[in-house]
């Protein structure tokens, strides 16, 4: 078997991580991504142009429009003569994106790839069942589109909380345990924010102010 192309990632950032409904909530997800992408691109000093692959993850598409990865690329001054592919791997999208990419590059598809990926679920619509062939009769429900095609289990109809909760009861991690490593997560996380030490990968976003307001700079996230 031929060696294949050594891979190395040159840049990496991301936009401030904001809570639902929170301080990014006025950017969709391809505002988002496209802002990550123009911010890691120039990091690393690597013009538009010589990307030639875009690869990047996305769950909650709906409202959108069609593929949310060309958007991104689109954005972030990439032509459109660039490749864009979207992936749905539900939580892993992002990560399958990044191998997608190593791959397309150790197997000598392209020398400069973008991967990663991007979500809103503060701006993931609620849907509107058989509308399309007419409610005869009765209430009508809503269906949030961030749990039917983020947190729900499509097979057993089953929420992402309770498999966690089964998994965890598989290989033996209790509440407390469970417990004392969230804590610990926070802190950490807390620490970190509070040490400086995200300024290096976060890109920093403009958000409107609001009714005449000033725009507002979010260069921290919004947890913990």
């Amino acid at each position: 078997m031929a060696p294949s192309t050594p891979v190395y990632i040159v840049s990496a950032t991301r936009t401030p991580v904001g809570q639902f409904l929170g301080s990014l909530s006025s950017l969709s997800a391809t505002q988002l991504g496209a802002h990550a992408i123009k911010h890691a691109i120039q990091r690393a000093g690597v013009q538009p142009e010589a990307v030639e692959e875009v690869i990047f993850g996305n769950v909650l598409s709906a409202g959108l429009g069609q593929n949310p990865a060309r958007q991104c690329a689109l954005g972030a001054g990439i032509p459109n003569s660039v490749v864009c592919t979207t992936v749905n791997k539900v939580c892993a999208s992002a990560t399958k994106a990044i191998i997608l990419g190593a791959q397309t590059i150790m197997t000598g598809g392209a020398d400069i790839v973008v991967a990663g990926g991007t979500e809103s679920m503060s701006n993931a619509p609620h849907y509107l069942p058989n509308m399309r062939t007419g409610a005869k009769f009765g209430n009508q429900s809503l269906v949030d589109a961030v749990l039917k095609d983020g947190l729900t289990d499509a097979y057993e109809d089953q929420h992402m909380g309770m498999a966690a909760e089964a998994c965890a009861a598989e290989h033996g991690f209790d509440r407390e345990a469970q417990d004392d490593y969230c804590i610990r997560s926070y802190k950490k996380a807390q620490y970190a924010q509070e040490s400086g030490w995200f300024g290096e990968e976060i890109a920093p976003i403009e958000v409107s102010g609001g009714r005449g307001k000033p725009n507002i700079t979010i260069d921290k996230d919004d947890e913990p």
